[in-house]
């Protein structure tokens, strides 16, 4: 399928699934929120990368227009769809402050598979340990899936991108396995380093080397 979609490209990455509070105070895009709400259409986010519109973005439902402001900004509860590949910008449209693009939705097979579910879920929990930070995901391990673990898993923005670029639930999962495992050892070997730094200028109980053999 393809159609018209308004746009609001942020330098975020948004998955499917995935919930976000946005502060909006541009008015090109106050008035597409109002628009989007008022009619109950989505709209587009796609990534900002290297000061460009990316090719992939999601489409994202406007679920609660929190508060409005008395100078007209906003704070927005939204919740990402689906994913879409941008096909033609559209700039300028007649009467809107706001640009849109004409879009596709590729297929997208969300099938995985749990043990490589499991690594990864070990993998970030392992990696949330040595940084000291809590997560809780609010679904069962079984129930999570690669868009619900990529922003916990130490990612670039554009290693973000390159996961929503990815179409298959598969590769999604196979792409944080191989991350886990380049950025775990590092962590873990500047914890240790963190630990010996802070040994340094403490107390501590030495034993001395026996001379008698």
């Amino acid at each position: 399928m393809t159609n018209f979609v308004p746009i609001f490209p942020l330098a975020m990455v948004v998955y499917p699934g995935e919930k976000l509070n946005l502060h909006i105070f541009e008015p090109r895009y106050r008035q597409l929120i109002h628009e989007c709400y008022a009619e109950a259409k989505p709209f587009g986010v796609p990534a900002v990368l290297s000061n460009g519109v990316a090719e992939m973005g999601t489409l994202v439902a406007v679920k609660e227009i929190a508060e409005v402001y008395e100078d007209g900004k906003m704070d927005i509860r939204v919740q990402g769809m689906e994913v879409f590949r941008i096909l033609e910008v559209v700039k300028s449209i007649p009467g809107k402050l706001y640009s849109g693009a004409i879009v596709n939705y590729p297929k997208n097979i969300e099938t995985g598979h749990q043990e490589l579910l499991r690594k990864v879920i070990m993998g970030i929990r392992e990696l949330h340990k040595l940084l000291n930070v809590s997560k809780d995901f609010s679904k069962p391990d079984d129930a999570l899936k690669s868009y619900d673990l990529a922003h916990h898993a130490g990612l670039s923005i554009e290693e973000e991108y390159e996961i929503l670029s990815l179409l298959h639930e598969m590769q999604r999962l196979e792409y944080l396995k191989r991350h886990l495992s380049k950025v775990l050892p590092v962590v873990a070997g500047m914890e240790n380093l963190k630990e010996k730094i802070q040994l340094n200028g403490h107390f501590r109980e030495m034993k001395g080397f026996n001379f008698d053999f």
